[in-house]
């Protein structure tokens, strides 16, 4: 008898979506118009699905009515709010196309953004943390303060015309976001809805930027297709109905917080919660008490800061149900606390990666915890996923190799990169994924290893060589390395190794300095270590693992 070999897919009776992003909004407006749409208490916003729909329209007639065109980039750089998520629904609706900016990104990082896929438009929250967002902006393009709004020229970002800032406050050059939500006139709508009714549901609608070995960003191009799909079974999974109220403390300009979480609602008429701008384990705590909600997602850090918290037991969380972990691997003591502690018995594990939309494995409601805990699930609906070796062949079941995915949630492509798309996309479709994994006689997959160097910190992935070629910027670095060495609390930490130029000088703190305003906080090296040289190959390459193991022993973070 022959051995089964590792393909596997997710045949099943319900169809895709075969529609836009705003057509289905507001069909599920119209089915569940007095449903909560939206809870952002610390916005003091409550708004039903009638409300919401509302809104997404107003703003994008405001955001055409500016003098947007469908196609044109649209990027967001914000903390989770209100706004974000109209922006995401409202873009979809006028056909633009919404591009995610990390919250984290500094100057050098928001301008590569902006000018990779050339903007027309940012959204803007004026600060954020430690982040001032407008000097950042003004700083970028300083001829903003002697424009008018809509009318911006900028030399290094030539496209870039439009800059439209939250909150109450009026900022020279800028557009103010309230003022894009009047009530639109009949010309506007009209002109709006002949814009929907040209959207074809495989037109791009969402760039999100994931970092390659390589180096710089790359802008995964997503269709409607493929996260409104996406979304939706990802809540099927969940078992979500309409009665359903899920907590979405993961950031939004993620696929986490804006597929897993808002698209996944609003395709079974749930209600979206966020219990604050960024994550806060008393607020969720708070938020799920009061507004007595369903669901929550998170990754396992989130989860361990939660059931922690030294108030825990004096919040009712006995409605929640289901939710989901993902980011990184959940140790089985911890799903095992939140299962019994946080009454999450039908809480699943998901798998996925920004280039499939995201999600292409996930566990379901009803399997075994044990199974929940050392696998990825099944194969989601509609998807087929192989496991190959190094010549490109598929294993047997159970023996590793890579995990290639295909069908509809595989990106477009990277945004103005086909090179790059050409080395992640093969000719029959098939997406590397760069992971190292293992599929059993049941169709349970294994996650093993990474291919790619990617460190995973809590969730948030790091590119080594995306922060080497920032410290290669700084005059005393001859050379740099940087690895991920083993952290209690968020899994791994990124160690910057690096050799000095002879005659230079720089201790660690120069080297934070550097980089600190320049690339997001979490890419600043935790540990920062000079070496006089690097294990090498016999051809002259860097050992990675053996730089690994040497640094988690000197540091002291392995026995």
């Amino acid at each position: 008898m022959q051995q089964s070999l590792s393909y596997v897919h997710g045949a099943h009776n319900v169809p895709l979506i075969g529609e836009s992003i705003g057509t289905y909004l507001a069909a599920i407006a119209r089915r569940f118009e007095d449903n909560d749409a939206i809870v952002v208490p610390y916005q003091d916003i409550r708004w039903t699905y009638r409300e919401f729909n509302e809104r997404v329209t107003a703003l994008a007639a405001g955001l055409l009515k500016i003098g947007l065109h469908p196609g044109d980039r649209v990027g967001i750089w914000s903390q989770n709010c209100v706004e974000w998520v109209l922006v995401q629904f409202a873009t979809a609706k006028a056909g633009l196309i919404m591009v995610n900016i990390n919250p984290a990104y500094r100057r050098s990082e928001l301008e590569y953004v902006l000018d990779k896929v050339q903007c027309s438009a940012l959204v803007l929250a004026p600060a954020f943390k430690s982040s001032d967002y407008i000097a950042m902006v003004q700083d970028v393009v300083p001829e903003i303060h002697h424009s008018t709004p809509g009318s911006l020229q900028s030399k290094r970002l030539p496209h870039l015309r439009h800059v439209i800032r939250l909150g109450a406050g009026k900022t020279p050059g800028m557009h103010n976001f309230d003022s894009l939500l009047e009530a639109p006139g009949a010309e506007v709508l009209g002109a709006l809805e002949k814009v929907e009714a040209g959207i074809q549901f495989d037109d791009p609608v969402n760039i999100q930027f994931t970092s390659g070995t390589t180096g710089a960003p790359k802008g995964a191009t997503l269709s409607h297709h493929n996260i409104l799909n996406n979304g939706f079974f990802i809540g099927e999974a969940m078992k979500l109905t309409s009665e359903d109220r899920l907590c979405i403390p993961v950031p939004l300009y993620h696929c986490f917080g804006m597929v897993l979480g808002n698209l996944a609602c609003v395709t079974h008429g749930a209600t979206m919660v966020f219990p604050g701008d960024s994550f806060d384990p008393e607020a969720v705590l708070e938020t799920v008490h009061a507004e007595r909600c369903t669901g929550l997602h998170g990754v396992p850090t989130m989860f361990i800061a939660i059931l922690d918290h030294p108030d825990f037991a004096d919040y009712d969380l006995s409605t929640l149900r289901t939710g989901i972990m993902a980011g990184s691997p959940c140790p089985a003591e911890v799903m095992s606390r939140v299962i019994s502690k946080m009454h999450m018995k039908e809480i699943t594990i998901a798998y996925g990666m920004t280039e499939t939309s995201p999600v292409s494995f996930q566990s379901s409601v009803d399997d075994p915890v044990d199974l929940r805990v050392s696998t990825i699930g099944c194969v989601h609906p509609h998807l087929e996923v192989k496991i190959v070796d190094g010549n490109g062949r598929i294993v047997p079941r159970g023996v590793k190799g890579e995990l290639l995915t295909r069908g509809y949630s595989v990106m477009l492509g990277y945004w103005g990169d086909e090179e790059k798309t050409r080395e992640t996309i093969d000719a029959a479709r098939w997406l590397h994924t760069g992971d190292l994994a293992v599929i059993d006689e049941n169709g349970f997959a294994s996650i093993v290893g990474r291919s790619k160097d990617m460190v995973i910190r809590g969730g948030e992935n790091i590119y080594p060589r995306e922060v080497e070629e920032f410290l290669y910027r700084h005059p005393a670095v001859l050379d740099v390395q940087c690895i991920g060495v083993p952290d209690p609390k968020y899994g791994e930490e990124l160690c910057a190794c690096i050799i000095l130029r002879p005659g230079q000088n720089a201790d660690e703190e120069a080297v934070r300095d550097f980089c600190r305003g320049q690339i997001a906080h979490y890419k600043i090296p935790r540990y920062i270590r000079f070496v006089s040289a690097f294990p090498m190959t016999v051809t002259g390459k860097v050992q990675k693992y053996m730089l690994r193991d040497q640094m988690a022993t000197d540091l002291g973070l392995i026995g």
